[in-house]
């Protein structure tokens, strides 16, 4: 993924210098010459990161910093004072404001590159890997649900009571009579071509290669 970048210096030279670096790098690489501007900037481009100066006419960076800090689509950027201000209680005052780091200037363009490959790595750690569906078929009996590649499906109850024994019983035949037994009762009179309707219905819901047919015999669950 390619990170976004604002770069906020009211110094045109020293904007356009670390831009051309982080783009070099492979950064999506926005600019803005003061606070005023950053503001309207990130609200379009929603950067990953802001390196932010914080002597600038109109609106400077400690006042841009609290700003980005109330607006909730910028919540999850990350802000970085670059700033010739090295003072302690200069970068006190920058933390102050929500800053996430305090860099000062000048720095060596290779160190200003390996903190922002840091910093943006964070980044990506904090971030939660998204969960990708289960492949495959589970049969919840308790939930009374069946999941199938990630997606639930409902059945019907008798529907769901066959693929609950051939699934609970993987790779096993299942004799014709014994699913009769067990799904409709021995005192329940049923044609013969309930079962073969069931398991048509289930196969056009779950799959037609996980339930296997044994010719004249029954029918057993594949898990693969």
């Amino acid at each position: 993924m390619s990170h976004r970048i604002l770069l906020v210096d009211d110094e045109v030279d020293i904007l356009e210098f670390v831009r051309y670096n982080l783009v070099r790098e492979g950064y999506e690489v926005f600019t803005a010459e003061n606070g005023a501007e950053a503001l309207k900037v990130a609200a379009e481009c929603r950067p990953h990161l802001i390196l932010l100066d914080m002597m600038m006419p109109v609106m400077d960076g400690a006042q841009t910093c609290r700003a980005i800090r109330r607006n909730p689509v910028l919540k999850d950027t990350m802000v970085v004072f670059l700033s010739a201000l090295g003072e302690e209680g200069q970068q006190l005052a920058g933390f102050g404001v929500g800053a996430d780091d305090y860099l000062t200037k000048p720095i060596k363009m290779k160190l200003l590159v390996s903190r922002v490959q840091a910093i943006l790595k964070r980044i990506d750690a904090d971030k939660a890997p998204e969960k990708a569906p289960a492949p495959g078929l589970t049969v919840d009996r308790e939930r009374y649900t069946v999941i199938r590649d990630g997606q639930e499906i409902t059945l019907p109850r008798k529907e769901f009571a066959l693929l609950d024994l051939l699934y609970s019983s993987p790779g096993k035949l299942i004799p014709r009579e014994e699913i009769y037994a067990k799904i409709w009762g021995t005192e329940v009179v049923v044609g013969d071509r309930t079962i073969d309707v069931h398991i048509r219905k289930l196969r056009q819901k779950i799959g037609d290669e996980r339930i296997v047919t044994v010719k004249g015999v029954g029918y057993k669950y594949d898990p693969a």
